[in-house]
């Protein structure tokens, strides 16, 4: 198994091979953050209550599709959970790093049992990087606006 994915990891370009590099270890960083309350990451995650732009440029757009599909496979093989809040705090480090603006929101639903649950994503431009899939199940409570400065 390891093998295997050693053989994947060998096929892959330059580039796509320090993509990956780079968001597992902005994944670990996200992970490691979530030791601490969350008032004291709230600051970190961009502007309170403020959202960012739709618009992004055709180059933009290229790029945040690779981020976003480096974030979703990366976060696959972490060896510790790469949830939801993980990806997005992830995905932001990473676009923040190249003068991307974003959005991380957060949401809660409840399940089937009634129990409240909560579900975080993350939006740059037209684009959702992470997160995308379960969204519309969930109300926005608080989103954090990052902007490129």
């Amino acid at each position: 198994m390891l093998l295997k994915k050693l053989k994947l990891i060998a096929v892959l370009d330059k580039r796509t091979f320090l993509l990956f590099g780079e968001s597992y270890l902005y994944l670990a960083w996200a992970r490691l953050l979530m030791l601490r309350p969350f008032s004291k990451i709230a600051p970190l995650l961009g502007a309170k209550t403020e959202e960012t732009t739709l618009h992004a440029g055709k180059e933009d757009l290229r790029e945040l599709k690779r981020i976003s599909q480096a974030v979703s496979i990366v976060s696959r093989y972490t060896f510790w959970d790469s949830k939801c809040l993980v990806k997005a705090i992830a995905g932001s480090k990473m676009l923040e790093r190249r003068k991307l603006d974003s959005t991380l929101y957060l949401g809660t639903a409840k399940d089937e049992e009634g129990k409240l649950i909560a579900h975080a994503w993350l939006r740059s431009g037209p684009l959702f990087i992470t997160g995308a899939d379960v969204m519309e199940q969930f109300i926005i409570v608080q989103k954090f606006a990052k902007k490129a400065s």
